[in-house]
């Protein structure tokens, strides 16, 4: 089931709730009222229309939210889509950009690395920028791991390494990193400042955890799959 995390599943977040709440009582109010006005046939139909669909209104909270995640990006400009040096799958000069927002302990994330490993093999002319967002309890040295390995033109090795391994030395000699070098970038400003960006992004784009997306600049939140991505990077309307 695809969703994001720490959020679980079929667990609505405070957001969410608050959002279907609210549209619940806007359709009651608008709907009921439209209904009343041209049917004749009041708030006992809408109620029963609702019931009868009860998918509309996640739906519809899902419209708002990626509506205003939508605003909130546009308002960021473009520094978003700009990589840490190297930290940049598929084609670093691609000029169809897929950014994700990613923590080498979240289940979800791992998974999606077959729908990012397909989408970059079928098109050469995408570059996945990857957002280093370490949520979970001891993710951060991998991030910073991950970001020192960029520095050295390793990124996809360690990357690859850290999901297969789990394991931050492992992945490391793996990816043959220098690690005197590595461990000296890892404690830098300039990694420090990175995941700093990177978390403020998050929680400027509405994001509640990892993975998280921007695709075809629509932002979007969870493990939604290949097909998702793929649509949102062509400009089509998400399904």
């Amino acid at each position: 089931m695809p969703q994001d995390h720490p959020t679980p599943a079929a667990a609505p977040s405070g957001l969410r709730a608050s959002l279907l709440a609210a549209l619940t009582a806007l359709v009651f109010g608008f709907l009921g009222a439209a209904i009343w006005d041209y049917s004749g046939l009041g708030e006992a139909r809408t109620r029963a229309f609702l019931l009868a669909n009860p998918d509309l209104l996640p739906q519809m909270a899902q419209a708002y939210e990626e509506q205003e995640a939508a605003k909130r990006l546009a308002a960021m400009g473009d520094e978003v889509f700009a990589p840490f040096p190297g930290a940049v799958l598929g084609n670093p000069k691609g000029s169809r950009v897929l950014v994700e927002f990613t923590d080498y302990n979240c289940p979800y994330c791992e998974a999606s690395l077959k729908d990012v490993n397909r989408l970059v093999a079928e098109d050469p002319d995408l570059k996945v920028v990857i957002r280093e967002w370490p949520i979970f309890e001891g993710s951060e040295a991998a991030s910073r791991m991950a970001l020192a390995a960029a520095l050295q033109g390793k990124y996809r090795a360690f990357h690859d390494a850290m999901f297969a391994t789990g394991d931050v030395a492992a992945a490391a000699r793996a990816a043959g990193l220098d690690m005197a070098r590595a461990e000296a970038d890892a404690a830098s400003e300039a990694v420090s400042g990175e995941i700093a960006r990177n978390l403020d992004y998050a929680r400027a784009l509405g994001f509640t955890g990892t993975p998280a997306w921007i695709a075809g600049r629509r932002p979007i939140g969870g493990a939604v799959g290949y097909e998702r991505l793929k649509a949102a990077l062509a400009g089509e309307k998400a399904g």
